[in-house]
């Protein structure tokens, strides 16, 4: 009885671990940004799949990282415009540009 105990915790706890470092776009693709995020309104143009990570999901994980990547955002393009900046980074930028105004 210990044996089957201790076998279903170690196949729960491998399946935790895989099913957490197994979405890889979320894994492999940088940061999430507030605009993949959000969904699209009426009338705004739809979010673009990140291809190759859509293919990795599905080639390696399908039932548990192709829902964890859609659920994050993190399988959708970053928008081109948009500068992938650190936080601490964009925070210095407005300040500087309040000094300026100033």
């Amino acid at each position: 009885m210990k044996s089957l105990k201790k076998f279903t915790m170690l196949a729960l706890a491998a399946l935790t671990l895989t099913s957490s470092l197994s979405s890889c776009a979320t894994v492999f693709g940088g940061r999430v940004t507030a605009e993949q995020k959000q969904k699209p309104q009426a009338g705004e143009p739809t979010r673009q799949v990140r291809v190759g990570a859509l293919i990795a999901d599905i080639l390696l994980f399908p039932l548990v990282s192709i829902p964890v990547d859609f659920a994050t955002g993190a399988i959708y393009k970053p928008k081109q415009g948009v500068a992938q900046k650190a936080p601490a980074a964009q925070k210095m930028t407005a300040e500087n540009k309040a000094k300026k105004s100033k």
